[in-house]
């Protein structure tokens, strides 16, 4: 039988000589965990900051160049509600994939204590990380960035600043879906502001001057064509990726499934929570997803 590239390293780390125990240094205390989540990394939080202005610079063309001028005072209610929940759920759902802990693997805990601590019976196998010197569980990925083993790890997101693992997915999902509702709302209410332009006088369809309502209109169009192309391929593909229960990175590496094999509608309860409620919408309500402790490792 042919031997995958991955099961021959991960049959490396079975030997007990590879795991070298003396060389981690003793993890964290539990306490020292409960401190907020942050991935220090330069690319990634400008990628967040950018993020945030590009909904702050589409808030501003929506109010201020396009309702608060119309004469329509319900169209103009009804869309900047609907537009700034959206963008609000957006930016909620934003903060909280990137401030959430993805499901690390906690660093330097294969320590020859720890091990002796698991009492591994005949046949129990542990695997070692021996970049972040962790006893990982299976289906974790160690990321570069975050420097860290990530528990179902899918993918790590500059745009988020952070993995896409075990305890925010759902968080990510939601955001990828709200940008690209309010992208799509955003080119409804510029087609219709266009065609209102042309057929009233240019200097009253808006309080900045024609050429730069133009300007604006036009780089809000661009932003919220490619945004909706690309948080609605992301949205499909995460959705996908839950309902299958297979990571990006287990379907990149096309890695031989070992674990149950659940229906779609366990996956997803899985990622946003039982049972289904409006909470599964809210990036406010943590799901209550029943994890293994994040302690136990053995496989």
């Amino acid at each position: 039988m042919m031997i995958s590239p991955v099961h021959r390293f991960r049959d490396i780390e079975r030997t007990p000589e590879y795991l070298q125990p003396e060389k981690c240094v003793p993890p964290p205390s539990r306490a020292s965990l409960g401190t907020m989540w942050f991935i220090r990394d330069g690319c990634g939080i400008a990628c967040a900051v950018v993020t945030w202005m590009l909904v702050f610079y589409a808030d501003f063309v929506v109010l201020l160049v396009m309702l608060v001028p119309s004469r329509d005072y319900v169209y103009s209610v009804i869309n900047g509600t609907l537009f700034n929940t959206l963008a609000f759920l957006a930016l909620a759902s934003h903060f909280r994939a990137m401030l959430t802990d993805p499901g690390a693997v906690p660093k330097g805990n294969a320590t020859k204590e720890f091990i002796e601590s698991l009492q591994l019976k005949p046949g129990q196998v542990v695997y070692k990380c021996p970049k972040c010197c962790s006893i990982k569980p299976d289906r974790a990925h160690h990321c570069s960035v975050c420097k860290r083993c990530i528990r179902k790890m899918d993918h790590h997101c500059p745009w988020v600043n952070n993995c896409v693992g075990e305890n925010n997915q759902k968080y990510f999902v939601l955001f990828t879906m709200y940008i690209a509702l309010i992208s799509l709302h955003a080119l409804i209410m510029v087609g219709f502001h266009f065609l209102y332009c042309f057929e009233e006088d240019w200097t009253k369809c808006s309080s900045f001057s024609p050429p730069t309502t133009v300007i604006l209109l036009i780089l809000l169009c661009f932003e919220a064509l490619l945004f909706l192309i690309f948080t609605s391929v992301m949205f499909g593909t995460q959705v996908h990726s839950i309902c299958t229960d297979e990571t990006g990175i287990e379907q990149l590496k096309k890695e031989e499934r070992r674990w149950a094999k659940k229906t779609k509608w366990m996956n997803m309860k899985a990622v946003f929570g039982h049972p289904f409620s409006i909470a599964w919408l809210s990036p406010f309500a943590t799901p209550d997803q029943g994890k293994a402790d994040p302690y136990q490792y053995v496989v």
